[in-house]
């Protein structure tokens, strides 16, 4: 597959990117403290690409991971990440459809899902929010990470351009759009925070990835012939958007 057939997220990870979320380290530890989690803490994430939020779970709080995705390239490289920090017994891998959680009801402490509710129609999402309800234990915390609209909705041109470049259906909201679609969810109680995103600009990278990693990131999409022209398009397009597209991390919380 060329670089400008891979969805975003994957042809940045090709670059070296481990940050893969819109609001990077920023939104991600946000949503850490905001988690409440213990030693015994039972979490499951949705959309766990290479284990790096699972990871940093684990090795902070102590709980344990169920990692879940649907891509097998996703799923092997978690694999090999987990193996890789001897977190086997803490951590299980697996594929599963998040529209439909081969989970009981009020199974888990902490449902976490970055940057893929936005991937779905306002209908989907629904659906999507509301497994993540239902596998919730009373008290619950739903953590997302997601883009969120500045304002009520891009142009038609900048929305088509905006799926060009990541490849994919993207269909972010508004801040109180993300507000009410947890609410009308059942959740009781929605937390937010929103900032500046962070995926490709110089800032970001340095703070997500380091200095070194973030040159490593720069040389790899403009030195190697196909990934320049790819890089350049993105780099451009979420500069001239970083006005109306920002990030949003919400802490949902089901009732008792």
């Amino acid at each position: 597959m060329s670089a400008n057939e891979k969805a975003g997220h994957t042809f940045l990870a090709s670059l070296g990117k481990t940050r893969l979320r819109p609001g990077g380290i920023e939104a991600t530890e946000w949503l850490f403290s905001q988690s409440q989690l213990t030693p015994g803490s039972q979490v499951l994430e949705v959309a766990c690409n290479m284990a790096t939020t699972a990871i940093e779970l684990v090795q902070r709080f102590g709980c344990s991971v169920y990692a879940i995705d649907m891509d097998k390239n996703a799923l092997a490289n978690a694999r090999n990440n987990v193996a890789a920090h001897g977190l086997e017994n803490h951590i299980h891998v697996m594929a599963a459809n998040a529209n439909s959680l081969p989970f009981a009801d009020n199974s888990f402490d902490v449902v976490i899902n970055e940057a893929m509710l936005t991937m779905y129609a306002d209908k989907a999402k629904a659906k999507l929010i509301g497994e993540y309800y239902r596998v919730l234990k009373p008290g619950g915390r739903l953590l997302t990470h997601d883009i969120m609209l500045t304002s009520q909705k891009l142009a038609e041109g900048e929305q088509n351009q905006l799926q060009h470049v990541v490849k994919s259906n993207v269909s972010p909201m508004t801040k109180q759009g993300w507000r009410d679609l947890l609410l009308d969810s059942g959740f009781e109680q929605v937390l937010q925070q929103n900032g500046e995103m962070s995926l490709m600009s110089p800032r970001g990278l340095i703070r997500d990835e380091g200095l070194k990693g973030a040159l490593k990131i720069v040389y790899n999409g403009l030195c190697i012939r196909d990934n320049r022209s790819r890089f350049i398009k993105m780099f451009r397009f979420f500069k001239s958007q970083r006005h109306q597209l920002n990030y949003i991390a919400c802490c949902s919380v089901k009732g008792k």
